[in-house]
């Protein structure tokens, strides 16, 4: 990572030779593998190695962001000169300026175990082998003669990076990633062709079992949406599986952003201390969290990580404020975006959600629709399963859910204690009251 540091570190120096007041310099470099089978034989591999540097640059009260992959030390110099003449055309930006350094300090030492030093041992045979028994095990199925078709994918990454700012930041970055995913497509006799998936990921390629349950899953999601309808419209009871639930999460928390709330574009807009879920919802930014998906030192404007509750019981406790927005708004910076969400989990495993609903539908594809972050209104195109009884029946698609999200929230009933582990958003299972479903 050395050589990415001293890059870093000798561009800053350039643009402030070349005239420019501040600097920030971010070198990186990435490799990128992935193998894809289907039906029996390799259907694509890619590797990719990407490097680069993306320089933020403070000119004569104007500010500019740029980028080059070309690391040469002469190529830089040009590119330095280049983009700080550029820079000196745009127009002033009062409010553009490195956060203060106090925000730098504090930060945690701790290992987030976010790299595994055996990536380079991964071998292509080793990726082919795991792409095989992805297959075998969704061909496993009971009903896999109504399997049309299997796909799988396996794939690896490992990244590095620096970071430098001229009013003292200094930091690096090292990190793997794993995973592997099987989608399968079947025959539905009135002529459609379902589809259902399953992945798996970690930071370590140890960690990176249950192949046969990533196949099995995915047969079963397609082979069980065999047959799927819509049923009437209705206000009913709706259970969210943990995988997909983070379209919903995504949906309340963009409008916490600090450029929404300065744009006028957010619904949470005032909210702060205020009550806008059920009392069951407490959500933790946590990105110290080891072998997170998210897990950081620093965020992108280099403030220093650390723990914060973003809702508590329903209230909403804290904005995501970059340093760029939070200087407009004139509020202190959090962090400019998401980590690791952790949530307070309930008791129940899904199966006993389901139970306790009675009546109802079980979500477990969100499809489609969108959410207005202005006025909170959402709606998504779903599929899963009508609960009846506590127990699922047939397959559902073709529907979709509608509503208000400070509305939906605050319906929210119960907490699965299933947290989805696979994504940086760990979201259970979710219940909540009384939705509206457009069906037919």
């Amino acid at each position: 990572m050395s050589s990415l540091l001293d890059t870093a570190k000798s561009t800053v120096a350039l643009a402030q030779k070349k005239g420019a007041k501040d600097a920030v310099a971010s070198t990186y470099k990435s490799r990128d593998v992935e193998l894809q089978w289907r039906d029996g034989k390799v259907e694509k591999v890619s590797e990719a190695t990407t490097r680069g540097l993306s320089l933020s640059l403070y000119v004569d009260g104007r500010y500019s962001a740029v980028s080059t992959s070309d690391l040469r030390p002469e190529a830089l110099e040009r590119f330095v000169e280049d983009s700080i003449a550029m820079a000196r055309t745009l127009a002033k930006d009062d409010f553009r300026s490195l956060p203060d350094p106090k925000l730098y300090e504090g930060r945690s030492s701790e290992d987030l175990e976010v790299y595994d030093p055996k990536h380079s041992s991964v071998t292509p045979e080793a990726r082919i082998a795991l792409a095989k028994e992805l297959e075998a095990s969704a061909r496993s199925h009971p009903k896999a003669d109504g399997i049309v078709s299997v796909t799988t994918n396996v794939w690896d990454s490992e990244s590095t990076s620096a970071r430098v700012a001229s009013n003292g930041f200094l930091g690096e970055r090292q990190g793997t990633s794993f995973g592997m995913s099987a989608s399968v497509t079947a025959k539905d006799p009135d002529g459609r062709r379902p589809a259902g998936s399953s992945s798996k990921g970690s930071r370590y390629q140890a960690e990176l079992t249950g192949a046969d349950e990533v196949g099995r899953k995915a047969s079963d999601r397609a082979l069980g949406a065999i047959g799927s309808k819509k049923i009437p419209s209705a206000v009913v009871p709706l259970v969210v599986e943990n995988r997909v639930a983070s379209r919903l999460i995504g949906a309340l928390l963009g409008p916490a952003q600090a450029r929404a709330l300065q744009q006028k574009q957010s619904f949470l807009e005032g909210k702060l201390g205020k009550p806008i879920a059920s009392k069951l919802l407490t959500i933790v930014d946590d990105p110290l969290l080891k072998r997170g998906f998210s897990s950081r030192h620093f965020d992108s404007d280099g403030i220093s990580a650390k723990r914060f509750t973003v809702i508590d019981g329903g209230v909403l406790k804290a904005y995501y404020v970059d340093d760029y927005y939070g200087r407009k708004l004139k509020m202190a910076p959090t962090t400019g975006g998401a980590s690791n969400l952790v949530f307070t989990t309930g008791k129940k495993s899904l199966e006993e959600l389901l139970r306790s609903i009675g009546e109802g539908v079980f979500v477990t594809s969100f499809l489609g629709g969108n959410s207005n972050g202005t006025t909170g209104d959402y709606s998504f195109g779903v599929q899963g399963f009508r609960v009846e009884k506590g127990a699922l029946t047939i397959p559902i698609g073709e529907m979709n859910i509608s509503g208000n999200l400070g509305d939906l929230w605050k319906k929210l009933v119960a907490v699965g204690n299933d947290p989805y582990p696979y994504s940086s958003t760990r979201t259970p299972s979710l219940v909540f009251d009384a939705v509206q479903f457009a069906g037919a």
